[in-house]
């Protein structure tokens, strides 16, 4: 780059943040700052001198501002290559001086669409034209120039810029953030725009068409490295989502305990699906993604005490999580003896309960605890996404309430009120197990599941296992129907009163014809509940 002609800095920004501090010391190292209107009056309130932008190309900004920087003698400046002789003569001819820096962030268009009370036309005048121009122009030129994007970048450049390392290399990685930002902006534009072009069709009258766009672009953000992946020998990160709901484990904040696991985050993200979905003080205990204990109560330490009970051999080494603050009552039950945790989450831990987890059990030092929002609010929708080899498959999250006032019931016998609470809680669970899933229940509280066996008779059989003498008197659920009546049957055996499924099967009769020769309840949902 070459140092004989002034070097010049162009800053026009929205985000003021922190930049009167950076362009004062641009000044100190230097540089003479060309600047838009509101930027430039920013600067010059505070005794920064800057050139005006239309004083120096002789063109007035137009159209309320619309129109400012795109003109020839701004991105001849930026483009221009001053180690080509060719581009140096047109430079020289028509007056262009090369800038060296590029500071520039855009409109606020992706906090404007948040606002609830929004219009269209509001949107659509946060949509920036000349900030991208100029960011990709300095971005492609970044051999020459440096383009700034974020006042988090300011330290840094400042700190290159007083040294030596102010490089290609270091100018190719503010390009390379660059790019990154107008993309996620181009991004968010696009899904608004496609939003109004849907804006008249209704969820119940939207065609596929309508609901899902031809191409699909994610955009996330790397919030840490991770020490591995499900395996020692896999690499692994973790990406958030730009504008995660504040209730997602992903704008959870973790407030003690060791670095987190690739599986942690995946138990505490169960945890936190399935306690969400209570309204009353609920507990859950996660083993390898499914629940192996769950439990609701007046209190949240009743709560803890009914999960517990549901797999005390497999509560070894969990992840639990809580729809209600920590309190130290129930911190009292989880620092019992021989009980290990590895990690919970919850929102919020009262002074008292966070103290006693962290300095009583022997993992003291070790336990991860996450803190999240109130999950009492109501979720934002979104879609859920899993990966195959060379695709991705996209579905609406299995998160819609269960009319549970329609469900009919199919069997002679109806069921008791606790056994239909029973029914209640034993079906919201029983849509977080993996497929294909039965789950006992008895007095609001798991005492056997059965979790991702290729056949709904081997779960049944482990449910069972699991919940020994306690089956007697339980409910079950299945997130399925019953293909044959044997499950029906074995479930009897081990004391069931009652069921509740989805129910289609081709053997529904016989299913519950099975239920009325042993005096079961069922209801049929009508709704089912796989979770691969």
């Amino acid at each position: 780059m070459s140092q004989s002609a002034p070097r010049r800095a162009l800053v026009s920004v929205s985000n003021k943040q922190d930049l009167d501090r950076f362009a004062a010391r641009l000044v100190e190292l230097g540089f003479e700052i060309v600047s838009t209107g509101g930027t430039r009056r920013f600067l010059e309130q505070r005794g920064i001198a800057a050139v005006d932008l239309s004083g120096y190309t002789d063109f007035p900004e137009i159209m309320n501002g619309r129109v400012k920087t795109l003109h020839p003698k701004i991105h001849g400046a930026i483009l221009g290559r001053p180690n080509l002789p060719a581009d140096v003569a047109s430079m020289t001819e028509h007056g262009i001086v090369p800038f060296e820096l590029v500071v520039c962030n855009l409109y606020p268009f992706e906090e404007t669409i948040e606002q609830a009370d929004v219009t269209a036309a509001e949107a659509i005048e946060q949509i920036d034209i000349g900030g991208p121009s100029m960011i990709r122009a300095a971005a492609k030129n970044h051999i020459s120039v440096g383009v700034i994007t974020s006042p988090s970048q300011y330290d840094d450049v400042l700190a290159a810029l007083s040294s030596t390392a102010f490089d290609e290399t270091f100018r190719r990685r503010l390009a390379a953030e660059a790019f990154e930002m107008t993309a996620r902006y181009d991004r968010a534009i696009a899904d608004y725009m496609a939003s109004l072009a849907a804006v008249d069709v209704t969820a119940n009258q939207a065609a596929d068409e309508d609901v899902f766009s031809a191409t699909l672009s994610l955009c996330f953000q790397k919030k840490s490295i991770l020490r591995y992946g499900e395996n020692p020998h896999q690499r692994a990160a973790f990406y958030t989502e730009l504008d995660a709901d504040g209730t997602t484990l992903a704008a959870a904040r973790q407030l003690h305990g060791k670095e987190l696991s690739y599986n942690n985050l995946l138990d505490l993200d169960a945890a936190l699906e399935i306690v969400r979905d209570f309204d009353v003080p609920a507990a859950v205990v996660i083993k390898h993604n499914n629940p192996c204990g769950c439990g609701m109560g007046s209190t949240l330490a009743e709560a803890v005490q009914k999960a517990y009970a549901g797999d005390p051999l497999s509560a070894f080494g969990s992840v639990l999580g809580f729809n209600r603050p920590v309190d130290l009552a129930t911190a009292e039950q989880l620092c019992e003896p021989n009980r290990f945790i590895e990690a919970m989450i919850a929102p919020g831990y009262e002074a008292d309960a966070f103290h006693a987890l962290t300095t009583r059990p022997k993992w003291k030092n070790n336990v991860r605890l996450m803190g999240c929002a109130d999950l009492r609010g109501d979720r934002p929708s979104s879609w859920d996404y899993r990966r195959i080899s060379g695709g991705l498959l996209v579905q609406d999250r299995d998160e819609t309430p269960d009319p549970t006032a329609e469900w009919p019931c199919v069997t002679d016998r109806q069921p008791t009120e606790a056994e239909r609470d029973d029914l209640k809680f034993a079906w919201l669970v029983a849509r977080h197990v993996r497929s294909n899933a039965i789950v006992f229940v008895r007095g609001e509280a798991i005492v056997g599941v059965g979790a991702g066996q290729m056949s709904r008779l081997d779960s049944a059989f482990i449910a069972a296992h699991k919940a020994g003498e306690r089956s007697r008197g339980s409910v079950m659920a299945s997130d399925a129907f019953f293909p044959f009546r044997d499950g029906i049957d074995e479930a009897a055996k081990v004391g069931i009163t009652a069921v509740i499924q989805p129910g289609g099967s081709r053997r529904d009769k016989e299913v519950i014809t099975a239920c009325n020769e042993q005096n079961l309840a069922m209801l049929c949902t009508g709704r089912r509940h796989f979770r691969h």
